[in-house]
């Protein structure tokens, strides 16, 4: 028989409750919210459904679903709805990938200050491709672009970088042509790093009022201290690093459905979890081939709160589109792109789900004979469906 898969639900409900005794008026209501979302998800405690095929009489219980955005079990199905709604706006050019990532000394000012921080992030990485993109001595051209944030390493440390995803190419300043940048070449990362390290540290001086400090850097609240902590940063190399294209649209959407709703750590990385410690797989950048992947082991309590510290504040949202692709004329200049490019306007009319033809009817079919898979019962939060599920 096969060994049940570890989950970070199994780790919370083992190790979490003598982790917020210990630590008792010093987690975030955030952080609560999200631990017993993971800990009650797919379990008794939401509630869930009795599927029946109509062929076979094959039973199906299921539970329902926490759907809090850090949760490992719940990530797969919202990504492949935002992938279908992003499926129809990917044009036939080539995209690349470009990451902006924060220096540690910005990054522990961004651990105090998650939203402000954050949102200068995204702001100070659109604003460099979209004025180095617009800029006729490298592109001229007014781009889109997709940004997704992470705020973790494969070790689970605090390490915020910016995925963005941007087609090769935009729109000419009067809208009436489609510009291509060179085959294998968008822009030039070096130019990218340093307006992205102005522009970065501008708006965090700027925002100095509304930052808060702690402990070892308690002293920056003084703003002439900032100031001056802020001064080295301007003559520091500053991390910028560009992918080499996509193959495809296709590729993008493979790229997209890894990253866009990916979460600190999924369940598969799980090796084992004791009495004392948690295991778990991870990435050694620093080493190459075969040595890149090993095997870490933190204390229980250490795993949780390395989890914990990626939990984002609540409302902020973590994929925006910028430029072309901003939410107000993406569909607008998408179809204007379309257009430019020669392409047929792709037929959305029976797009999405009629919620009235047989809502009931479950999306897999029934394991057993292949038929459809019905939904004959439901039951609430913390209630047991009235007859108990069949063994598999």
């Amino acid at each position: 028989m096969a060994r049940e898969r570890l989950e970070v639900a199994d780790i919370f409900r083992a190790h979490g409750p003598a982790w917020r005794r210990a630590r008792a008026g010093h987690v975030s209501l955030g952080q609560l919210k999200v631990m017993s979302a993971i800990e009650t998800c797919r379990t008794a405690a939401l509630g869930g459904h009795v599927a029946a095929c109509d062929k076979c009489g094959h039973r199906h219980v299921a539970y329902n679903s926490c759907r809090n955005r850090h949760c490992p079990k719940c990530q797969g199905a919202v990504a492949r709805d935002w992938l279908a709604a992003r499926q129809a706006e990917l044009l036939p050019v080539e995209y690349y990938h470009v990451v902006f990532t924060l220096p540690a000394p910005a990054a522990d000012i961004a651990y105090q200050n998650k939203a402000v921080v954050y949102a200068i992030l995204f702001k100070a990485a659109a604003e460099t491709l979209t004025t180095i993109a617009a800029d006729p001595k490298h592109l001229g051209a007014r781009i889109g672009l997709t940004a997704v944030l992470h705020t973790w390493g494969s070790a689970l440390t605090h390490h915020p970088h910016l995925h963005c995803v941007v087609p090769g190419g935009g729109l000419s300043s009067d809208g009436e042509r489609w510009v291509s940048c060179r085959p294998g070449f968008f822009l030039a990362v070096r130019v990218l790093s340093r307006l992205f390290r102005r522009l970065f540290l501008e708006k965090l001086a700027a925002a100095h009022e509304q930052l808060q400090f702690f402990g070892a850097l308690r002293h920056l609240a003084d703003r002439q201290t900032f100031t001056d902590h802020l001064a080295p940063w301007r003559k520091a190399e500053w991390v910028v690093y560009a992918k080499r294209p996509f193959a495809g649209p296709e590729a993008v959407l493979a790229y997209l459905s890894r990253y866009t709703h990916r979460v600190a750590i999924a369940n598969s990385r799980l090796v084992a979890c004791n009495d004392d410690t948690v295991t778990f797989k991870w990435k050694d950048y620093r080493a190459k081939g075969r040595e890149r992947y090993k095997t870490m082991s933190l204390a229980a309590h250490e795993f949780i709160r390395r989890f914990l510290i990626h939990v984002l504040p609540h409302g902020f949202h973590r994929i925006r589109h910028y430029g072309l692709f901003a939410n107000g004329y993406r569909a607008e200049n998408i179809a204007r792109a379309r257009r430019l490019l020669a392409l047929p306007t792709p037929d959305t009319a029976n797009s999405g789900t009629d919620e009235d033809a047989e809502p009931q009817a479950l999306a897999y079919p029934c394991p057993g004979c292949g038929g459809p898979m019905v939904i004959v019962e439901t039951f609430e939060r913390g209630a047991q469906p009235r007859a108990p599920p069949e063994r598999s």
